[in-house]
């Protein structure tokens, strides 16, 4: 799994015209699901995201995680996020699971995060045309690939 996290003052995601999900302060994840992804990335990912100490703390230091703060996370699956570059340049999206193994890992996802994080997660629409829009505060941006764990 790959995973684009930033840290926002908003975020929400509108699918034909009308939003779906919407936070305020907390994380937007986007997430890139491949067919050799397990329970144990899903747990690792999970863990990872709700403990990532990127909120200030009292003196202004990134010390605070969305968990310690409170703050809501938004879930997107987006596929793109396992294209590959490296021959041409229209990318390739390969290693980018189909649906019928996306689907179910995804809202393993979904319920892995909920369930670390101790509340409701909002969500996009698996599949669907959406527009997200966001505020990045800092910015702060994190990329995570359980496939390279830096």
């Amino acid at each position: 799994m790959r995973a684009v996290i930033q840290r926002v003052s908003s975020a929400s995601v509108t699918i034909e015209g009308k939003i779906k999900s919407a936070i305020e302060n907390g994380l937007m994840v986007l997430i890139g699901i491949e067919d050799a992804d397990a329970k144990e990335d899903i747990e690792w990912l999970s863990a990872k995201i709700i403990n990532l100490r990127i909120f200030n703390d009292d003196n202004g230091v990134m010390n605070v995680s969305v968990k310690d703060k409170g703050g809501d996370v938004l879930l997107v699956s987006q596929f793109t996020l396992q294209a590959s570059t490296k021959k041409g340049n229209r990318p390739s999206y390969l290693r980018a699971s189909k649906p019928e193994i996306a689907v179910p890992l995804y809202e393993k996802m979904i319920a892995q995060l909920e369930n670390d994080l101790g509340k409701k997660i909002f969500t996009g629409e698996f599949g669907a045309d959406m527009k997200v829009a966001l505020v990045n505060d800092g910015p702060v941006t994190i990329i995570i690939d359980t496939k390279n764990r830096e």
